[in-house]
């Protein structure tokens, strides 16, 4: 049996089993390290598990395994894969959450038979994970593709943006928590023809153009709960943006649903039983 686990600002979601068609999965809301991680362990101890993926909000450090610099209270240098690890003697495999979704989405979802994609999450943050010849993107760290620049009309939009670190990159203008900042209310309360789908699709566009010119991806998998609201206007402004200069990939939202991320975890638990 394997165990997954993908660790989210607001909830953990534990799952155990071998695919989409076996996994048990439960929800813990996040709360401190020690009382979420102990919740966790708990759930897939009493299930025997004998490996664990773990797909982690960011930022993270890979190598050590542990979360980096993430405002959320307590988390910081919290190292997450020694923890889960050490408590159930067991290879643990860790790496992002949009890594670990874009995992599942390779491996069971839209993107079965895709070498080189983009899985994008649009919800509460803007994350995106990026299969490169059929191997999951690292490099320096990992892709932070939300806190890209893109153009900001000030004219059009003085909205300063909600990133506590860049003002308004792409995520601090097109998350959920920017779209809930500029207009008063959150993005679920908004009917479809309101302005602000319009201007999220057009920071969207912007943001995966610049994606399309420097990865080149056959597909693009948007998921999240703004994402797979926005598909077919984002694709609409990516072609808009690109001008002609190159063809749009496909913009799909994910099969795998809001399970990519559990399921990935799962993957990645595979990984960890054959390194060992």
């Amino acid at each position: 049996m394997l165990g997954a686990i993908e660790a989210g600002g607001t909830k953990f979601i534990c799952g155990v089993g071998s695919g989409p068609a076996d996994l048990h999965a439960i929800r813990i809301p996040t709360t401190t390290p020690q009382e979420t991680v102990a919740a966790a362990v708990g759930f897939l101890r009493e299930r025997g598990v004998r490996a664990v993926g773990i797909g982690s909000f960011g930022p993270v450090d890979l190598a050590a395994g542990r979360i980096a610099s993430t405002p959320k209270d307590g988390w910081r240098g919290f190292r997450l894969r020694d923890a889960v690890r050490d408590a159930l003697s067991v290879p643990v495999a860790f790496d992002t959450d949009v890594n670990a979704a874009a995992l599942g989405e390779a491996r069971w979802g839209a993107a079965r038979g895709v070498s080189d994609f983009l899985y994008i999450t649009v919800g509460t943050g803007i994350g995106g994970g990026a299969m490169v010849n059929g191997a999951l993107l690292h490099g320096l760290a990992h892709p932070e593709m939300g806190h890209m620049t893109v153009p900001h009309d000030r004219a059009r939009d003085p909205f300063d943006g909600v990133c506590p670190y860049h003002g308004d990159c792409l995520e601090g203008l097109a998350s959920g928590p920017a779209m809930a900042a500029r207009w008063g209310r959150p993005a679920e309360e908004f009917d479809a023809a309101h302005q602000a789908w319009a201007l999220e699709a057009h920071y969207l566009g912007l943001g995966l153009a610049n994606l399309i010119y420097a990865l080149s991806p056959k597909l693009i998998v948007m998921g999240g709960g703004v994402g797979m609201q926005v598909v077919e206007r984002v694709g609409a402004e990516v072609t808009r943006t690109l001008g002609g200069y190159l063809g749009t990939p496909r913009i799909v939202a994910p099969e795998l649903g809001s399970r990519a991320g559990v399921l990935g975890a799962l993957a990645l638990a595979e990984t960890a039983t054959i390194a060992e």
